[in-house]
């Protein structure tokens, strides 16, 4: 046999076969007990019924003697006792009649013709005595009477004798002989069991030795191989010896387990390589840490140059106050000065403070452009005015190039007036050697609105990202300042749809910040854009 399922099926039939073969034989040996006990029984019953009728006949001969030995007594008693005979005669014949209808023995058939002569001579001496009685009692003569209901009960007793006797007699026989039927079918159903045993378990041991205990060895040899690749030894192999399910199974696992060991093979490369990835990772890691915390640093040296940038207005304001106090009881005294350099101080303290609150506000995310169209050239104009004094200050030349051709962008102005206040003030506290600071604006058919910072400082260390980087800053003249202005730059134009780039000035000269915005409608320049950049340049080379 090649399959397992054949041979588990056969195995499964064989166990079927015999429970069923033990069931019909249980069912037939209840069969035949339940027959015998019922052969018993109905004996039994028959037994009792022929001892009755012989009580009830005895009865009807003592009341056929009271009548005769008394004629004054009530014929009553009489009359119970002949119906109680009758009725004890009917039992009798109906069991005998029942135990016939449920047989189809014919030595049962014999039996029931045998029992039922003595029955009908039973029948015929109960009648015989009831006209024996009759005839007594018409005589007149008390003598005679008893006399003769005596010889009449003597005929009674001689008739039934014999048949009574032979009915119990066959029906003690019919127990006795159920009770040695029950015994011998109780031997037989013991040797049958053990017989059946035996032949089962011989059926058991040679299943198992044919079918069950082959399979479990070659299931047990496969749960050892599998133990061994969980161990990881991957080149354990199995035999395929047969062809049925356990061999294919066998094969497959032989399978698993080769894959299992190219993968195994794979996985000590991907390890490898993940090793090394890890290694490169935790070097950037390290790097981003230390990046980190020069970020810190500079956050903290934020701080102090938040605190310096705010101390040099207040401390102009506070200083002109104090002239402005002196001079207060003088007569002749002017304080318009006083009070314009007070308000030009507390409005650019107040740029500062808006300055640092949109830049707190870029840091959190929460800032929110307000686009509107405006001319790039007032944008331009109020940057170079914020810075003029700055400028002045550090003798430092801040010009803005005449603009012939102006254009309207869709822009947010504070944030723009910002992005080049910073640049500027980047230019003017970074670039060692610095004299001269230049914006223009440049309008091309078309195109952009170009915004250019130049100055003629030492340009640049470096371009690229870096200098993009929050809090970095690279200043050969060791200036400190807030450190955001690149990538506050960037930021806010990338918002408006725009770029900005770094490079170097002409013929390779200074620095240079380059900015492109969207324009919606260049226009003409008018004469307030000249004059504004000759007033500024005149102020700042004051």
């Amino acid at each position: 046999m090649r399959s397992l399922k054949v041979r588990f099926a056969l195995l499964l039939g064989s166990t079927a076969l015999l429970v069923v073969l033990a069931a019909l034989g249980v069912l037939g040996s209840i069969g035949a007990a339940e027959r015998t006990i019922d052969r018993t029984l109905a004996a039994q019953g028959r037994l009792e019924l022929l001892v009755e009728l012989s009580g009830r006949m005895t009865q009807y001969g003592l009341a056929a003697l009271e009548a005769v030995s008394n004629p004054d007594a009530q014929p009553e008693g009489l009359s119970i006792a002949r119906t109680n005979v009758d009725r004890a005669l009917v039992a009798v014949d109906e069991a005998l009649g029942h135990s016939i209808v449920a047989s189809d023995d014919p030595l049962d058939r014999t039996q029931y013709a045998a029992r039922a002569r003595p029955m009908a001579q039973l029948r015929s001496a109960r009648a015989i005595l009831d006209r024996q009685v009759a005839q007594v009692l018409r005589r007149s003569e008390d003598e005679q009477r008893r006399s003769a209901i005596r010889g009449a009960l003597n005929g009674f007793g001689a008739m039934t004798g014999q048949p009574l006797s032979f009915l119990i007699e066959v029906e003690r026989r019919s127990m006795i002989a159920g009770s040695d039927a029950a015994r011998d079918l109780s031997a037989t159903l013991r040797v049958a069991s053990l017989a059946a045993v035996a032949a089962a378990l011989a059926i058991v041991f040679g299943l198992y030795r044919a079918v069950t205990r082959p399979t479990l060895a070659r299931i047990e040899s496969m749960r050892q191989a599998a133990s061994a690749v969980g161990r990881g030894e991957l080149d354990t192999r199995l035999s395929v010896a047969t062809r049925d399910e356990l061999g294919l199974l066998v094969a497959n696992f032989n399978r698993m387990a080769a894959r299992l060991a190219r993968r195994e093979g794979r996985l000590a490369a991907d390890r490898a390589a993940l090793e090394d990835t890890v290694a490169a990772r935790t070097t950037d890691l390290r790097a981003a840490n230390a990046r980190l915390e020069a970020v810190d640093r500079s956050r903290r040296r934020f701080f102090a140059d938040v605190s310096h940038e705010l101390r040099t207005p207040l401390t102009v304001i506070l200083g002109e106050c104090d002239i402005a106090a002196r001079s207060a009881g003088r007569p002749g005294t002017d304080f318009a000065p006083v009070f314009a350099t007070i308000r030009k101080r507390a409005l650019r303290l107040q740029r500062r403070v808006e300055d640092l609150l949109r830049v707190a506000r870029s840091e959190s995310g929460q800032i929110e452009l307000d686009r509107r169209p405006v001319r790039a050239s007032l944008i331009l104009m109020d940057a170079v005015d914020g810075m003029a004094s700055e400028a002045a200050r550090r003798r430092v030349s801040l010009v803005l190039e005449p603009i012939a051709t102006d254009a309207t962008v869709l822009a947010d102005r504070e944030w723009l007036r910002q992005v080049l206040e910073s640049l500027v003030d980047n230019a003017l506290r970074h670039a060692a050697g610095l004299t001269r600071v230049t914006l223009a604006l440049a309008v091309a058919p078309g195109g952009p609105a170009t915004v250019t910072v130049t100055d003629d400082g030492p340009g640049f260390p470096q371009t690229g990202e870096a200098l993009f980087e929050r809090f970095r800053r690279e200043s050969p003249s060791g200036e400190t300042g807030f450190g955001i202005g690149l990538a506050l730059a960037r930021w806010v134009v990338e918002r408006h749809d725009g770029t900005i780039r770094l490079g170097a000035g002409p013929r390779d000269r200074g620095a240079q910040v380059v900015l492109a915005l969207p324009a919606t409608l260049p226009i003409a320049s008018d004469d307030d854009a000249a004059s504004a950049s000759h007033r500024i340049e005149k102020e700042t080379t004051a």
